[in-house]
């Protein structure tokens, strides 16, 4: 998979399901998925480095204003796009749980046979691809905020919930927040070595 210097990516442990019932489906399609691309106010693990977690939130409102313009389905954030809004194949909508997504797989060979797979549960899970506006970082309980989405560029089907682009991705914020968290525990120890010498002369 791909990755775009500009693009975070997260993989979410939500089904991906292919709905059974006519009267649920958001697309009159036999080939019809659904799942959570993202879902809204529930902390997620997203890295751990030298035993400390760090946790990441997407905000209720977070996509408010966001560009999402026609996104388009992958599998895995690339190859062929399987479905996309702008041909009414794919839609998403932000409800009170998260970003909801449906797509009607059947208008190639390559979409069909996703829905095999998603139908058969060897595909299962979804990953969104989106670039940030917005965020914030509570530094007690190692926790970053997306505030704001600035763009949407793709929802896909993956593999596996977890992957090394949302490694690297997540990477670029915390690397930062990582070292400003240890200079500022270095500091503090210098602080309280230096008062504990002064305190025994």
């Amino acid at each position: 998979m791909p990755v775009m210097k500009d693009r975070e990516y997260r993989s979410m442990v939500l089904p991906l399901t292919a709905a059974a019932k006519k009267a649920t489906k958001r697309i009159d399609s036999e080939f019809y998925v659904e799942g959570y691309a993202t879902t809204f106010n529930k902390p997620y693990l997203l890295y751990e480095f030298d035993g400390v977690q760090y946790f990441e939130v997407i905000d209720r409102n977070a996509l408010v204003g966001a560009d999402m313009s026609d996104v388009i389905m992958q599998y895995n954030h690339e190859g062929k796009v399987l479905a996309r809004q702008s041909n009414k194949t794919l839609g998403i909508e932000a409800d009170e749980s998260g970003l909801f997504t449906f797509a009607d797989l059947s208008k190639s060979r390559a979409a069909q046979d996703l829905y095999e797979e998603i139908n058969n549960g060897l595909i299962t899970k979804m990953s969104w691809a989106f670039k940030v506006l917005e965020d914030a970082y509570d530094r007690d309980t190692h926790t970053r905020t997306i505030l704001k989405i600035k763009k949407v560029y793709d929802v896909s089907a993956v593999s596996y919930p977890a992957n090394s682009d949302t490694e690297i991705s997540a990477r670029s914020f915390f690397d930062g927040v990582i070292e400003a968290e240890r200079r500022e525990a270095l500091a503090r120890k210098a602080q309280l070595l230096k008062l504990k010498i002064m305190l025994e002369v």
